[in-house]
């Protein structure tokens, strides 16, 4: 199953314009006027990863296939989204379904681009639509209750303990504060998953932000997320150009490192506990997603069932040690290949060789 985050915001935030170049392609409508993408647009895309370019030129693999991040473009809310408010019912629906929240925030001035709310204020806007995910969250809560009730009327444990989950959460978001923490993971609430702010500024703040973007990164620090700072159009300009040298030209004549897109791939990635561990050879190298903790067999059954079935060992080198040394014959025989069992925690960057039997 792809890992997917869902691009959230008021419209004419800089959304369909991220997205597009998140993409790489105009898929998604960008237009100056609320509701210019009904249907979320869809993408799966590439977690830019250097390494893989190191062991492709070890072995000189023929194929190279990165990890990918599924990224959902989902049209604008608005007050009253939770209500049913500018096609509310139908964007919450779609957030449900995603990992994790990219929440675009507008922190530019531009007379030419309208904002639904009049004004730019990137701390309200905020606001405004937690309120609507809580409220979202709390009428379905309320939905839930009355076949629970009637279930633990006649004694059933299970439905009286969800019940009290229920309850608990119920008074939390009355209170304007989202249900947080493990314990809520079955009611699998919108304002449960993990988010991170996006703040989209004009081109002259892209390298040190603006003083919108500073509230942006308190508000976050004071509520145990994180942001970053990018310029969707920008960001349009890079993804038109046609190779990596000019993209990497383009950048450094803006005093950047890399690009806001792949900040943001990279941001989302862990944000969703995951990282990376290898297989190399002549054939394919290719980068694998498993969650951090995930023990050797876990990671041997992402490439397929029979490897967890039948594993025997997982033939395991550092990623440092693997490209210091030239690969996997040197490695080993520099005593740097270590033979791991079932329960080995996979380390990021591993490069694996599963041995199985079936």
């Amino acid at each position: 199953m792809s890992l997917s985050c869902g691009i959230v915001g008021l419209p004419n935030v800089g959304k369909s314009t991220l997205f597009n170049a998140l993409a790489g392609q105009s898929a998604a409508e960008a237009a100056n006027y609320p509701f210019c993408t009904i249907e979320p647009n869809v993408a799966r895309i590439a977690v830019e990863d250097t390494r893989l370019d190191e062991l492709v030129r070890i072995n000189a693999s023929e194929k190279v296939i990165p990890s990918f991040l599924e990224v959902v473009d989902i049209a604008g809310l608005v007050a009253g989204a939770s209500k049913g408010e500018g096609l509310g019912n139908r964007f919450l629906g779609h957030i449900r379904e995603v990992d994790a929240i990219i929440h675009v925030l507008r922190c530019f001035e531009d007379e030419d681009i309208s904002h639904v709310e009049d004004t730019v204020d990137p701390i309200r806007d905020a606001s405004l639509i937690e309120t609507e995910l809580m409220l979202a969250d709390y009428d379905s809560l309320e939905k839930r209750k009355p076949a629970l009730e009637k279930k633990a009327r006649g004694q059933d444990k299970t439905a009286k303990a969800m019940l009290e989950l229920i309850e608990t959460a119920l008074e939390l978001l009355g209170n304007g504060k989202p249900a947080l923490g493990e314990e809520f993971a079955p009611l699998q609430l919108i304002t449960s998953k993990p988010v991170f702010y996006v703040c989209n500024v004009a081109e002259d703040d892209v390298a040190e932000g603006n003083n919108l973007t500073a509230k942006v990164h308190d508000m976050a620090q004071e509520k145990g997320n994180s942001s970053l700072i990018i310029s969707a159009a920008i960001e349009a300009e890079i993804a038109s150009l046609d190779s990596a040298e000019e993209k990497q030209e383009f950048l450094a004549g803006l005093g950047l490192e890399r690009s806001g897109l792949q900040q943001i791939l990279q941001h989302g990635y862990s944000l969703l506990g995951r990282h990376t561990y290898f297989t190399s050879g002549p054939k394919e190298t290719r980068a694998w997603s498993i969650a951090v903790g995930d023990t050797a067999v876990i990671a041997a059954g992402k490439i397929h069932t029979d490897f967890a079935r039948g594993f025997i060992a997982a033939a395991t080198i550092s990623y440092a040690d693997y490209v210091s040394l030239g690969g996997e014959s040197q490695a080993s025989q520099a005593g740097k290949l270590r033979l791991e069992g079932k329960e080995y925690i996979v380390q990021d960057g591993d490069v694996i060789t599963f041995r199985f039997n079936v």
